[in-house]
């Protein structure tokens, strides 16, 4: 019995050292994760880490002083640009390696080798988007360029070096729950980061979506509901502006798109995000307090944790710069330095059209075009899983480019796509980084000197907006644009004829852009870049001009402005859609006599149209209008059959003056006629329903629009505990403040030209360190909550004192 007893216990004993060393399922060993000497109990704040520290390393020339702030942003000051990007990626590795490698696991697609065979579809869907073979091809080319590679290798290194001397116990957490490691850095990976930011800005088409409309009603009825320039807009080159040049022709065939598909095209492409934006401006010296421009710069993309954005400060003889970075690559992507600054905003425009292909057999081997059968290039792509197991697809590439669904006997994950369609993306298109562009805007003094860094940017296409100490403002749609007829790739194009293809592009410097306008200042927030005068197409849809609207509307208001009154821009919260529709919707809720209705109609009546924290108004209004527009839409324009809805701005017209169209009655019913009424009503009933079943019933409490649109900042790699929710914040779709449930304002910038030194102001919903257990990896979340912004240490040397700098690393080369 005795050796029974031993034996049983022995068993248990051999059983909890194995499950403590090795990996259970998706769990990495135990043992480890939980040791208290390297396991993740090791990943809190350490006070040794926010001393001075000195260090020796191979790979700097000179010494290079790393001093940090309060918020610990590092200010690098070297005495060379190789040490300086070198240092530049060490330090960025220090806080935020984890997400860097993260990055470009999710653009190579590769996620399945950390979580295994849940991601194998996502990994197979960007695979087949072709990011990791182009920036294998941009990575390969940079090397005959001396600056670019120059920066990269010392980039490269710099993070190698911090790569290098990490153990098992200074591991960020992600590694050791998910039980894996980094691997060295390269070129190659910095270029995957800047294609996952070509997918974030530029990844989606509506093509599939409107052929499928076309199919259903015909040109007539998409030439109505579809129009190519809004009802209400205010584009970014104020409308007047002269288009000095002689634009290139364009040849509009007779065919102008893809034949009659036999069935509804359903496949998983995204639509363009519209809540991926940005709003920036810049004021000219008339309508400043110091007479000199002020520029401010918000973009909006979803909220991480860590931040998407890495500030910091890079100085040398040849640079000297503020603002902030992609984890992942060298240079300053939006910020100032003592002359200019400048910032960025997503164009939007048509770069990605699919072509349906007529492959000669079911093996693709050949494709029609020009009406020969030409060759298709194929690629084996192989998919390491976490457990081992290897899967292989085939990657089909036409002449347009790679075929994004085909039919797969592996997985499912094509099977509502009835034929190949191949894709042509701008993204492929490219054989530089755009690493230049600001390499030499962060040296920038002046405007010429703006003008020539924009030469040296591709895609996806932005708008760079820019102020100098000169007393100089502008702002550029720019980037490699693709010459096309009016509406080409607003459906599904035909891959066999060539005068489907591109034409070209638009010459660089035929790109829309205004210095110095007359009305005193510039800005974007995402709309059309001209009027209809601009001789080019660059799409049909474009962000909503709502936030456009109330941008200019202040800025045209303003005298005398400061930083403050910028910054009171960045947090507006007024809701022009519902400016501009609630007039036609309040007086026929007026016509009803339901009683349960009366309280939420009387808190509309008297809202202000301030999508403020604690607004009811603004809560019943959003979740409204989401309604109406599927009241409207739904019933003809199926989101199940893969249709795309009008606008809101042309749905919004039609209910304005279009009151006894068609299209409010729902087919569905057979035995009634819906008119607008019936659809006004019913849609705003079904609103408090629904309301009142998530929320409870109406109360300030409850239904305060912070507290339902409930604004969060996930983590990265959706790991519970590691994310920010609950942020008490206003804002919206189409407001300035750009808030919604997860995306918003990722970095918010207000700079101040001076003659002699500029002043920062800044914040992101975030903090500078990846690591969950610092106190500086949310530290900031509340302030941006609150709209407000740090003001920004900008040093003119490494041996200026501030009562904001707190530690110094110095690092040296290794002898």
């Amino acid at each position: 019995m005795r050796f029974i007893k031993h034996f049983w216990s022995y068993l248990v004993m051999v059983g909890l050292i194995y499950l403590l060393h090795n990996p259970i399922g998706m769990l990495p060993p135990l043992g480890r994760l939980f040791s208290p000497f390297e396991g993740f109990l090791q990943n809190s704040t350490n006070k040794s880490t926010l001393l001075d520290q000195n260090l020796d390393l191979e790979g700097v020339k000179e010494e290079v002083k790393v001093i940090y702030d309060v918020n610990q942003v590092p200010h690098i000051f070297a005495n060379n640009e190789d040490d300086l990007y070198f240092a530049q990626g060490y330090v960025m590795a220090k806080d935020r390696i984890w997400q860097m490698e993260f990055y470009t696991m999710v653009a190579a697609g590769r996620l399945t080798e950390i979580v295994g065979e849940r991601a194998l579809e996502y990994d197979r869907y960007n695979r087949r988007l072709g990011m990791a073979r182009a920036a294998a091809k941009i990575a390969e080319n940079l090397k005959s360029d001396p600056i670019s590679s120059k920066i990269l290798d010392a980039y490269t290194n710099g993070v190698n070096s911090y790569i290098a001397q990490i153990d098992y116990k200074n591991l960020p957490v992600e590694y050791k729950i998910l039980g894996y490691k980094p691997t060295a850095w390269s070129p190659y990976k910095t270029i995957l980061m800047l294609m996952n930011m070509r997918n974030t800005l530029n990844g989606g088409s509506d093509d599939f979506r409107m052929s499928n409309v076309v199919d259903e009603y015909g040109l007539d009825t998409v030439k109505d509901l579809f129009p190519n320039y809004p009802a209400e807009e205010s584009p970014i080159i104020p409308v007047g502006t002269p288009w000095n040049f002689k634009p290139l022709p364009v040849t509009t065939p007779s065919k102008v798109m893809a034949g009659k598909n036999d069935d509804k095209v359903i496949v998983k492409i995204p639509s363009p995000a519209p809540e991926i934006g940005s709003n920036n401006w810049a004021v000219g010296g008339a309508k400043s307090a110091t007479g000199l421009p002020i520029l401010s710069n918000d973009p909006h993309l979803g909220l991480t944790l860590p931040s998407i954005w890495y500030q910091m400060q890079l100085s040398c003889p040849t640079v000297n710069v503020y603002g902030v970075a992609l984890p992942g690559c060298p240079g300053i992507v939006i910020g100032y330095n003592k002359d200019i600054a400048w910032g960025v905003t997503n164009v939007g425009s048509d770069v990605m059209d699919f072509y349906k292909i007529r492959f000669n057999n079911p093996e693709k081997t050949h494709y029609m075009y020009n009406n020969k059968w030409t060759p298709t290039t194929k690629y084996t792509e192989e998919f390491r899983l976490k457990s081992g197991k290897i899967v292989k697809d085939t990657l089909i590439y036409t002449h347009h480019g790679p075929v994004v669904y085909n039919e797969s006997k592996e997985s499912n994950f094509n099977k509502n796509a009835p034929a190949g369609h191949a894709m042509r993306w701008i993204a492929l298109e490219t054989s530089g980084s755009d690493l230049m562009i600001f390499y030499y805007l962060n040296r920038a003094k002046n405007y010429d000197d703006y003008r020539k860094a924009l030469t040296f940017y591709t895609a996806p296409a932005q708008n760079f907006i820019f102020a100098s100490n000169q007393n100089d403002i502008a702002i550029t749609p720019n980037g490699k644009l693709p010459l096309k007829w009016k509406e080409q790739g607003k459906f599904i194009l035909d891959g066999s004829m060539p005068e489907h293809d591109w034409q070209g592009w638009i010459p660089a410097e035929q790109n829309p852009t205004v210095k110095n306008p007359p009305r005193g200042f510039v800005s974007s927030a995402n709309q059309f870049s001209a009027d209809p005068t601009y001789p080019y197409y660059l799409g049909w849809k474009f962000a909503a001009p709502n936030r456009a609207v109330r941008i200019n509307e202040r800025l045209t208001a303003m005298k005398n402005a400061n930083a403050d009154s910028l910054r009171s821009i960045l947090n507006d919260n007024y809701n022009v859609a519902a400016r501009r529709i609630l007039p036609t919707l309040l007086p026929i809720l007026e016509t009803s006599k339901d009683a349960s209705i009366a309280p939420a109609r009387e808190i509309m009546k008297k809202w202000d149209l301030m999508n403020n924290p604690d607004a009811v108004g603004a809560t019943i209004y959003e979740r409204w209008v989401k309604e109406l527009e599927n009241w409207i839409w739904e019933d003809e324009f199926p989101s199940k059959q893969f249709m795309l809805h009008p606008t809101e701005d042309r749905t919004f017209e039609m209910i304005k003056k279009q009151s006894t169209a068609k299209w409010f009655d729902n087919k569905n019913t057979k035995d009634k006629v819906e008119t607008i009424n019936d659809i006004v009503l019913g849609s705003f009933k079904a609103t408090l329903d629904s309301l009142t079943l998530h929320n409870g019933p109406l109360t300030p409490e409850t239904w305060a629009w912070a507290k339902v649109k409930n604004t969060s900042i996930s983590h990265l790699g959706k790991i519970p505990g590691f994310a920010r929710s609950g942020i008490m914040n206003g804002g919206g779709r189409g407001i300035v403040n750009a808030t919604t449930e997860s995306t918003g304002p990722s970095w918010r910038m207000v700079i101040e030209l001076d003659k002699d030194w500029p002043r920062g102001y800044g914040l992101y919903p975030g903090g500078q360190s990846g690591n969950v257990g610092s106190k500086y990896y949310d530290n900031m979340v509340d302030k941006w909550a609150a709209g407000k912004l740090d003001t920004l240490v900008f040093m003119k040397n490494k041996d200026e004192k501030s009562a904001k700098l707190t530690r110094t690393m110095t690092i040296k080369p290794k002898k």
